[in-house]
């Protein structure tokens, strides 16, 4: 299992320590972790959604456009990469599980293991400071 992995055990140490969102995935996308600030953001903890397929967390946090308009799964850079295992970026606003909007910048990244083996994927994101 690709959670096993070494390369994916680090990245999850590291999201652990970091002070901004991070967002952790399988190959398939099922999601293996996000961090304590993500959860501030996101409005609820890993530990009470735990796991979820990308069907799940890609509309959970309701993604929507400038405008309003839901942005489709394949739209966000955390499944961009995951679907062409290369790095993405967008920036959109999300709904809390608490019902707050924000508007993040996401940039998601490919995890590859030895040898060119793709393990998953890595989102880290941020308010955007609206002007």
């Amino acid at each position: 299992m690709a959670s096993n992995q070494i390369e994916m055990i680090l990245s999850r140490q590291l999201a652990d320590c970091l002070s901004i969102p991070v967002f952790l995935t399988d190959p398939e996308g099922n999601l293996l972790f996000y961090n304590e600030p993500a959860e501030e953001l996101l409005g609820k903890r890993y530990e009470e959604t735990g796991r979820m397929p990308v069907s799940e967390w890609s509309t959970i946090f309701k993604p929507v456009d400038e405008t309003g308009s839901p942005l489709a799964p394949e739209e966000l850079p955390l499944v961009k990469t995951l679907s062409q295992q290369q790095p993405a970026h967008g920036t959109f606003w999300i709904e809390s599980l608490t019902g707050i909007r924000n508007k993040i910048s996401v940039t998601a990244y490919p995890i590859i293991g030895r040898p060119d083996r793709f393990l998953g994927a890595v989102a880290i994101f941020w308010k955007t400071v609206e002007p």
